[in-house]
């Protein structure tokens, strides 16, 4: 089996990372360093099956459908995630703790099978460590101590 395990240590406390990762508002602005996906129907309760839609690529819709799994605000999210269009069901868990001044946050992806689970947890692997360390970061850095995107912020809607 295959999976994708990336640690970033971030200056930020564990409940602005949390924000950062779980505001369907924010969520877009650290992944547009990979796909640009948006969650459409996310929240964070057990059960919420939702779809993450990125922009499509040949031989993908774009579409991931996920469901809700575990929350444990701010420090576990874990969800189910498939292609649209099938395929095998892997896990993404996000773990967030505090260390030091800030947060270690801890993204899983695992569940890839075959040949074809290698490869896509190479692709995806390639595409989260940009999303979290260039991303992320710089989404982290534009919010203010509440959480809320600075105006000044370069990733404000206007700017996007």
């Amino acid at each position: 089996m295959s999976a994708v395990r990336i640690v970033r240590d971030y200056p930020h406390p564990p409940e602005k990372v949390w924000r950062a990762v779980t505001d369907p508002a924010l969520v877009p602005l650290w992944t547009a360093t990979g796909a640009g996906a948006r969650p459409e129907g996310f929240a964070t309760t057990v059960g919420t099956k939702f779809k993450f839609i990125a922009k499509p690529k040949p031989g993908w819709s774009g579409v991931v459908v996920c469901e809700v799994l575990e929350v444990r605000e701010p420090s576990l999210l874990r969800y189910s995630w498939q292609d649209e269009s099938g395929g095998e069901v892997t896990e993404v868990a996000y773990r967030i703790a505090p260390h030091g001044d800030g947060t270690s946050f801890t993204y899983d992806h695992t569940g890839f099978t075959g040949a074809g689970g290698y490869l896509m947890a190479k692709i995806l692997g390639a595409v989260r460590t940009k999303m979290l360390t260039k991303g992320l970061p710089a989404v982290l850095n534009g919010l203010d101590d509440q959480g809320n995107l600075r105006p000044e912020s370069p990733l404000g809607p206007e700017r996007t």
